[in-house]
């Protein structure tokens, strides 16, 4: 059985351009799939997020438009709900690395609030990138290798790498009011090798331990991913 580690956003909102608090947290489908898959396969989860706060779930992320539908949002709930993990996370600056066998950040806009500024999340993503286990980033969590930055040089820098595109950030109507896009920050700001796929299709990207995610729905891939490597 191996322990896998989440590194969860804590943040409720995301500041926009005009100063409006926008409702944030994780992205549900993010967490709940990769969740399900992970722990039914036999492994421990445990979640950590900045300060142990509990996690917020974007609400959004639990329409029915949103996740497929009726049915699909009452099994993303009750997996939510099921979840005692997320109830009792660690505090990101109490995480032993050496204690789990691969770490997964799921996305939603929280990443964008607080990992991307997160010293330990760049302490804890630079020293798994460094130690060739792996590391799932899907969506908006790239976010967090901004935080990676010392001097402004990242590890990350030269790394293939996916993440949540402008086009889709566009599609969500927020990329005129946000302050930075992840696409634009990844490139200039990281230096990572940025690729992309088709607008809302699974698209995943793998580069030695690092595997990347573009949006909500290449979730289910890294969790497949994930337990073909963890095997």
């Amino acid at each position: 059985m191996a322990k896998v580690l989440f590194i969860v956003s804590g943040a409720t909102y995301w500041v926009l351009k005009d100063g409006t608090r926008y409702a944030t947290g994780y992205w549900a489908e993010e967490f709940a799939n990769p969740y399900k898959a992970i722990t039914d396969a036999g492994h421990e989860v445990v979640v950590a997020t900045p300060g142990g706060v509990t996690p917020n779930v974007d609400m959004m992320s639990l329409r029915p438009a949103m996740a497929g539908g009726e049915q699909g949002a009452l099994e993303l709930e009750g997996i939510i709900r099921d979840a005692e993990v997320m109830r009792r996370p660690l505090k990101l600056s109490d995480v032993r690395l050496e204690d789990y066998d691969a770490v997964y950040l799921p996305g939603g806009h929280g990443p964008m609030a607080d990992l991307a500024f997160d010293a330990d999340a760049g302490r804890l993503l630079t020293a798994q990138l460094a130690s060739g286990r792996p590391l799932a980033i899907v969506c908006h969590a790239p976010a967090a290798m901004l935080a990676t930055r010392i001097h402004g040089e990242s590890p990350f820098k030269g790394r293939k790498v996916t993440g949540f595109t402008n086009e889709e950030e566009e599609g969500v109507g927020l990329a005129p009011r946000a302050t930075w896009l992840l696409e634009d920050e990844l490139k200039d700001k990281v230096g990572v090798d940025y690729s992309r796929g088709e607008t809302w299709k699974p698209y995943m990207v793998e580069d030695r331990n690092l595997v990347t995610g573009q949006n909500p729905a290449s979730a289910a891939v890294l969790a497949d991913r994930l337990l073909q490597i963890l095997k």
